[in-house]
């Protein structure tokens, strides 16, 4: 049984007189724990407040897949003070690492102890503040890590893509240029006027333009049109004509020009300039490749570099419209099945900021939308001038967020996801960056089928 001699030297109750220890050791229960039970867990209702009488406990946080030690509690120590101020489940998991003794209040007592024995609170206060700093510090820390995984992983797929098809492209062009080089011998062997190799070099010209600009058909048109191009060639005399066919129909050839050609020349003549032609156009198309693929890469590399503002200054003119453009193209692959609108005046001024900072909101926000949506529905960005204010709005058509929670939403640890699926930071940091870093508001209006987060950013004074 603890008694007053029992907890006059733990430092919480150091300013407490005799009433006053004898008031927590009749209100307080006692708690034995093994190595490896559990005080609390991350996400269950905080219904305690203790205090370490002897032993040690580990308090973890889950970060994503990972597990984050945030601190180690002895005698002497106290925890769990924080969820019951803030009326919030437990934001970590306490697990007792020897066996280990407990003072603990419910809730009821641990609030009614704050006014009792007020010298407590000068001693818990300031250590809530250090210990909600370190801990915000310390699963930031993580939220950025695993936020650079998530880009990273992101990019990595982004640029494989490109990069497969440029490979695939370049291997396959060695034998694509063999095969022009073998046709081209045979087509200056026959006895062609300059009339009709003008022709056939114009008709190369304007395929090969066709494929780098033309939008691809439906499977069932290209599957007819190389049918009906196919069965005509045969009828000609071209025996290859299924190899052939993809490409000039690619190419947005047609039996009708082709007719022209063959009406002009003789049947060994004509095989061989269908024949350059599709060498040709083969080559045109996978440059074409190579072309696009490397050119997405570009764009990637381009994108990171105005998203992270590399090799910039930390504070500067910042085009909002740009940064979130340079984000969309960060998130693309968990974007891709999200219908896109964007809203944005494109007149907006820029406004001297942190850039890498105002990403990072539209990252979290945007990240948020997704996954309420699940990858299916609509995102609308916009974004406004309004009198002294830059006005960005993130709306997702989702479930929204229930009305009851949505006064603690930009709280520190506070999140709708389940346990290990969110830090309960992103919208905190967010809030932060926002109010504190940039002078504005940030704030969110949510219902089923509709949720807007409203970002406003304060411009420049543009008087003399």
């Amino acid at each position: 049984m603890v008694g007053i001699e029992d907890i006059r030297d733990i430092p919480l109750f150091a300013g407490l007189d005799e009433a006053q220890l004898g008031w927590i050791v009749s209100h307080s229960t006692e708690c034995e724990l093994k190595a490896g039970d559990l005080m609390f867990s991350e996400g269950q209702p905080a219904d305690h407040f203790f205090v370490f009488l002897s032993g040690a406990a580990e308090i973890t946080k889950q970060v994503g897949e990972e597990l984050v030690v945030l601190a180690s509690h002895t005698r002497g120590v106290f925890t769990g003070e924080m969820p019951i101020l803030l009326d919030q489940p437990y934001v970590a998991t306490s697990t007792a690492t020897e066996p280990t003794h407990l003072l603990q209040l419910d809730v009821v007592a641990f609030r009614e102890m704050l006014v009792v024995c007020a010298p407590v609170a000068s001693v818990m206060l300031p250590a809530l503040a250090q210990r909600i700093q370190q801990t915000d510090m310390a699963v930031q820390q993580r939220e950025k890590l695993a936020g650079l995984g998530k880009i990273a992983a992101g990019l990595a797929h982004e640029l494989n893509n490109p990069a497969a098809a440029g490979r695939r492209a370049s291997e396959q062009l060695a034998a694509a240029l063999a095969s022009l080089q073998a046709s081209s011998f045979k087509l200056s062997g026959c006895d062609l006027s300059e009339a009709m190799q003008q022709q056939l070099t114009s008709l190369q010209a304007a395929a090969a333009s066709h494929i780098a600009t033309a939008l691809p058909l439906d499977t069932i048109s290209q599957s007819d049109q190389e049918e009906q191009l196919a069965n005509w060639l045969d009828d000609e005399g071209f025996g290859e004509s299924w190899d052939v066919a993809p490409t000039f129909v690619n190419a947005g050839l047609e039996i009708a020009q082709l007719a022209t050609v063959r009406a002009g020349v003789s049947s060994p003549a004509f095989v061989a300039a269908v024949a350059w032609l599709a060498a040709s156009l083969e080559v045109s198309s996978l440059l074409d490749v190579v072309q696009k693929t490397t050119g997405r890469i570009s764009e990637l590399v381009q994108a990171v570099k105005s998203y992270s503002y590399m090799d910039q200054a930390p504070v500067q003119d910042v085009d909002v419209n740009a940064g979130l453009e340079s984000t969309l193209v960060i998130l693309g692959h968990k974007l891709k099945s999200i219908k896109l609108v964007r809203e944005y005046e494109r007149s907006l001024p820029s406004i001297c900021a942190h850039g890498g900072e105002l990403n990072q909101v539209w990252t979290n926000l945007l990240d948020n939308a997704a996954d309420a949506l699940a990858g299916k529905g609509q995102i609308t960005i916009r974004t406004r001038r309004e009198n002294e204010c830059l006005v960005v709005e993130i709306e997702d058509n989702g479930p929204g967020v229930p009305a009851e929670v949505q006064a603690n939403i930009f709280d520190p640890f506070f999140t709708t996801k389940g346990v290990g699926e969110g830090t309960g930071l992103g919208l905190s940091i967010a809030y932060r960056i926002i109010t504190q870093r940039h002078q504005g508001s940030i704030s969110v209006q949510s219902q089923p089928g509709s949720t807007c987060f409203q970002i406003r950013l304060p411009l420049p004074d543009q008087g003399g």
